[in-house]
């Protein structure tokens, strides 16, 4: 083979294994949703109320949005699909995990949303429980 078809062909390989890895790669993607939550401590949210699985769910949302947005970025450069998986999915996986965990633990105790104009609960003032004076 001559030295000057050795460089091309060197990198069509190149290019080609690059594609097949990403490829192979995407196809774990859409198996990490039903794998998520053995990523995932399942015991993890057993003990969280209502109140702190609200707060939990909201910040597992925004990580997951957070990571999804980084691996889309990833996504348009040369070779991205390798980059975002190798970078990304472990995070994301284990992140999705504790999100279908705690949405679980959510449904199981019957939470419901704080609505958007409500008080926290701990702000709402309590009326202080006053006894009647005893009789003489």
């Amino acid at each position: 083979m001559p030295a000057s078809l050795s460089f091309p062909l060197r990198a069509c390989c190149a290019v080609a294994a690059l594609v097949a890895a990403g490829f192979a790669l995407s196809g774990c993607a859409g198996m990490s949703e039903t794998v998520a939550p053995a990523f995932a401590d399942p015991a993890k949210y057993e003990l969280y109320d209502c109140k702190q699985l609200e707060g939990e769910r909201k910040a597992l949302a925004a990580r997951t949005a957070e990571l999804q947005k980084l691996m889309d970025k990833a996504e348009t450069g040369t070779g991205g699909a390798v980059v975002s998986e190798l970078a990304y999915r472990n995070d994301y996986v284990a992140v999705r995990g504790s999100a279908q965990l705690a949405e679980d633990a959510w449904r199981r105790n019957k939470c419901r949303e704080t609505p958007l104009g409500a008080p926290p609960a701990s702000s709402v003032p309590q009326r202080p429980d006053i006894k009647p004076a005893p009789k003489r």
